[in-house]
């Protein structure tokens, strides 16, 4: 049976950075995302939110930040996401992958197995975690038990036996493929997304480096599509005798996680559905390039749910993403003043 209004995957990542123009550099220049969107936090328009994604800021593919300059590093633990994962197209390109991200004087691990796809781990300027992963082999027939071989059998090793001097087609990131945070009760947060949001469990099994510690998925999708890239959702629950350590929101962490629906029909739906589960949620709140609303899921970790549209192009030509400070209509008034409050931005300079 059809679910009425499903989630269709991620929509996007927004992270918190202490330098816009050095994070815009990176995700562009190392990590060849299109710099899609050059706006303002709308709750702080003396700073900057910026955008990066696929050539027209399609869903699923965004990545996004907060500049916070004053704020302290962050903290992960409990409430966190621990890292977000971007996706190639095949080992061959992952190794291109680790040689390149080399090359740029990153340390880099792996490629690690993950049964279902293989990554690599680095991080960016500010120490948020991220990792690539292989669209493949996927998530059928997988054997029972832990989803990661270990590290003895030699693929972290491995690298691309030339030098890689660009990014290649071959190499270009796609969507998002997984997201992953930390909780505190994995029984709790099943329920959350099985039940509440109506994303099924695609798997359970340990953590890679402790195997005490459950790391469950789950996926927007069933059947066939049940864990294709771009809606697969991961949380860890650690295991400690110590007191377990809360978060913190700062420079290097995610801020929060969005969610894609189709239109303002689903999110409507969506917005009332979370009210008679007695979650305490925004109002619908207009985000110029979506439309959208927030609530937190049981560790506290702030998720958005967003509509598809009416997407990046609404107010600028694809040849002019992210070349132009681009404001909503209700901050235009203020344009001046803002623009006096922020630094230039050319992340190809």
């Amino acid at each position: 049976m059809e679910l009425e209004h499903p989630i269709q995957g991620i929509h996007h990542i927004t992270l918190v950075a202490g330098n816009a123009a050095r994070s815009a550099r990176f995700y562009t220049q190392v990590l060849g995302l299109k710099f899609v969107k050059k706006t303002v936090n709308f709750d702080r328009p003396n700073t900057y939110h910026l955008y990066f994604g696929d050539e027209t800021g399609s869903p699923g593919t965004l990545v996004t930040f907060f500049e916070w300059p004053d704020a302290r590093p962050a903290r992960l633990g409990l409430g966190s996401v621990h890292h977000l994962a971007l996706t190639v197209g095949s080992m061959d390109a992952l190794l291109q992958w680790k040689t390149w991200l080399q090359h740029h004087h990153l340390l880099v691990a792996g490629p690690f197995d993950h049964q279902a796809y293989r990554s690599i781990v680095f991080t960016d300027p500010d120490g948020v975690v991220l990792e690539i992963a292989t669209a493949g082999p996927g998530w059928q027939n997988l054997r029972e038990g832990n989803d990661f071989i270990p590290r003895s059998n030699g693929l972290a090793a491995e690298t691309w036996p030339e030098p890689v001097t660009d990014i290649s087609e071959s190499m270009r990131l796609g969507v998002l493929h997984h997201i992953a945070g930390l909780s505190s009760d994995i029984e709790r947060t099943h329920e959350f997304y099985d039940a509440l949001l109506r994303m099924p469990r695609l798997r359970t099994t340990t953590d890679p480096d402790s195997h005490a510690a459950p790391r469950w998925y789950w996926s927007t999708r069933s059947g066939s599509e049940a864990g294709r890239p771009g809606t697969v959702v991961i949380y860890t629950q650690p295991q400690s005798a110590a007191p377990a350590i809360r978060g913190q929101v700062g420079h290097g962490i995610t801020h929060h996680v969005a969610v894609e629906v189709l239109d303002d029909e689903a999110l409507h739906f969506w917005h009332e559905r979370l009210r008679e589960h007695e979650i305490r949620v925004t109002d619908v709140l207009d985000r110029t390039y979506f439309h959208s609303i927030y609530f937190h899921d049981p560790d506290d970790i702030l998720i958005e749910i967003a509509t598809a549209q009416p997407g990046f192009l609404i107010d600028q030509p694809a040849d002019r993403l992210g070349k132009d400070l681009m404001l909503p209509s209700w901050l235009e008034p203020e344009r001046q003043q803002i623009e006096s409050s922020l630094q230039p931005i050319d992340p190809y300079c």
